[in-house]
């Protein structure tokens, strides 16, 4: 049984025993551990034995007490934590160390079984934590039980569909039990699930509720007790054990040291739902992200989908290709798909960021240079143009390129043909340009810091992505998607989002789209301490910020999502949709016209 060990400064240690749930501390007599010391209060501290743990707290507003030396109110304590109260030195232990015990108040012999099933239990808890499967969990319970109780054998049944179910059943050798069912009676079962209350029969064959039931008397019950496993006000199951030894009858304290391991069972029980639930989740995910996947790119939504099936029409026709969109809407990954898909797959994928390079290195960037042409260029080198031979260059930021590079990129891109710094012979590439901007390039084109010339031949064929903001589910498919890659990447307990977490996540405007998405995430899950990420977690509150539109604009924007959530919801029929909104499908016509790049035709149905 655990113990305080009072480390006297002149003599032997006296010992403690600790018989009760709570244990009273202090100077005087009365407490449970009397100590005559003026640094301690009258009534200084208590020792707390909650049916799992033990804990220590202070009792006098005055009192002063250390756990291994550091100042609590109240604090869990373990096997050999050394407590200070006032002046005075305990060392807490979780056994009997009383070579010379103080002679406290004993408990009578029912209340010491009652503690040692806590014992048993606080020691099971201890274990529990190495058992990572929860058919091993129960059966590890189970056999707690049947140890403590001194029961023949014990069974966990679960309901499903209202109906009990053996989820185990274990003997005192901690064996299984075959046919498991058959030892079970159905009215005590039935008496315990229609209460919802333990149950003990201390004799079933004299018990005047009980003696006449046919499972009692066919099977020769001595003895059973029943406990309910009740999680949130759930019924899951059932924890039953029996003694077939009329020696050996169950007793109510029995009964009690059940209900608390009942409730540690239902704990159990209700991880293990849990866990079925995020497992089934997962999979759910998992076959939502492959229906919803294109290459490394997840979505749904049908201006996503217009881009994918554009992407499938031009991937391999050797062409140049301009992708535009918002910054962090994914257009390097649409790239490298169009890249994959293409004739050149076996060939190198070059990225040349133009927003990256200072405008003095971008020319030898691009088509390399030869020794000598500059300062610094100690050999020949060649440029991104000569690497990606065979293959694809592509171009990121190519709104950001000095005009007076544009001129040289203008004639590589007409001729196939580029010249290093420095140098006169002209080598021949054999390349596709894949370009991509966030910037408007006509807009760039009419105030003159981008070649109308180079615009038409990069845009042969244009992509635009939508913003994260309009992608409507994707959102939260994308989020789940992120959180249990970077989870499992980063050994983290993150399981999910709360629901108001995919709430903010659905009405944030995100201006930085699926990168600002992931980076949230990812903050969140390295600095989470619970496993489902909230809100505030992702810093998006209940109210997100949003960027002041004036109110014509503001009134643009949402017309335009609303028509393309209907949109949505109708599966890409325009007539559909014009008629729910009672529109002229003309307007829907014109709202769409009005996006940076037109619906390919296809993309939508008719009626």
């Amino acid at each position: 049984m655990p113990s305080l060990k009072w480390m006297v400064p002149q003599g032997p240690p006296r010992v403690f025993g600790i018989y009760k749930r709570v244990t009273s501390i202090g100077r005087a007599g009365a407490n449970d551990v009397s100590i005559d010391s003026e640094s301690l209060e009258a009534h200084h501290a208590q020792i707390v034995f909650d049916g799992r743990d033990f804990s220590v707290a202070a009792v006098d507003p005055d009192a002063v007490v250390q756990v291994n030396g550091k100042k609590k109110k109240k604090s869990k304590v373990f096997h050999q934590d050394k407590l200070t109260l006032g002046d005075v030195e305990l060392v807490f232990s979780l056994y009997d160390e009383s070579a010379s015990r103080d002679a406290a108040v004993r408990a009578e012999p029912s209340d010491g079984a009652e503690i040692q099933g806590m014992m048993k239990l606080s020691d099971f808890n201890r274990r529990l934590l190495e058992i990572r499967s929860i058919p091993d969990q129960i059966e590890a319970l189970l056999d707690a039980v049947i140890e403590v109780v001194h029961a023949n054998k014990g069974f966990v049944i679960l309901l499903r569909d209202g109906e009990p179910e053996v989820a185990a059943a274990r003997n005192v050798d901690r064996q299984t039990i075959p046919d498991a069912v058959t030892q079970l009676s159905d009215s005590i079962l039935r008496r315990c699930i229609d209460t919802r209350q333990p149950l003990i029969v201390s004799d079933a064959v004299n018990d005047t509720m009980f003696n006449s039931s046919e499972s009692v008397l066919n099977l020769q019950l001595s003895s059973v007790m029943v406990a309910p496993l009740i999680a949130q006000g759930q019924l899951l199951g059932l924890i039953y054990v029996g003694n077939d030894n009329v020696v050996n009858l169950f007793e109510q304290s029995s009964l009690q040291i059940l209900t608390v391991f009942a409730g540690q069972a239902s704990l159990i029980l209700q991880n293990a739902i849990l866990l079925n639930q995020l497992t089934t989740d997962r999979d759910r995910m998992a076959g939502q992200l492959e229906a919803q996947r294109f290459g490394d790119i997840i979505g749904s939504c049908p201006s996503l989908q217009q881009v994918f099936r554009r992407v499938e029409k031009v991937a391999a026709a050797d062409v140049n290709v301009l992708i535009t969109g918002e910054t962090g809407t994914g257009k390097e990954l649409f790239a490298r798909e169009l890249h994959r898909r293409s004739n050149r797959a076996e060939g190198p994928f070059i990225v040349v960021n133009c927003g990256a390079i200072p405008e003095n290195l971008m020319e030898s960037e691009l088509f390399g240079h030869i020794r000598g042409a500059f300062t610094g260029a100690v050999s020949t080198r060649q440029g991104s143009f000569q690497a990606a031979d065979g293959g694809t260059l592509f171009l990121d930021e190519i709104g950001e390129m000095p005009l007076a590079l544009q001129v040289k990129l203008l004639r590589a891109l007409q001729e196939r043909v580029v010249v290093k710094v420095g140098d006169t012979k002209p080598e021949a590439v054999d390349i596709r340009v894949l370009a991509a901007t966030n910037r408007d390039l006509e807009v760039a084109i009419k105030e003159g810091s981008f070649r109308e010339d180079l615009y038409y031949r990069l845009n042969v064929v244009n992509l635009h992505l939508p913003p994260l903001r309009e992608r409507g589910d994707d959102i939260v498919i994308l989020g789940k998607f992120l959180l249990h890659k970077y989870a499992a990447e980063f050994k983290s307990p993150v399981k999910g989002f709360t629901p108001k977490a995919i709430e903010a996540m659905r009405s944030y405007e995100w201006p930085g789209n699926v990168r600002q998405l992931e980076n949230r995430i990812k903050k969140a899950i390295v600095l989470a301490d619970k496993t489902l990420i909230g809100a505030e977690d992702l810093d998006l509150g209940d109210d997100p910020q949003r960027a002041v539109a004036p109110l014509s604009q503001a009134r643009e924007d949402f017309t335009r999502r609303y028509i393309l959530e209907v949109l949505e919801r109708n599966g890409g029929n325009r007539t559909r949709t014009a008629r729910d909104l009672g529109v002229d499908p003309r307007t829907i016509f014109r709202y769409l016209e009005r996006e940076p790049e037109a619906p390919e035709p296809g993309g939508v149905t008719e009626g």
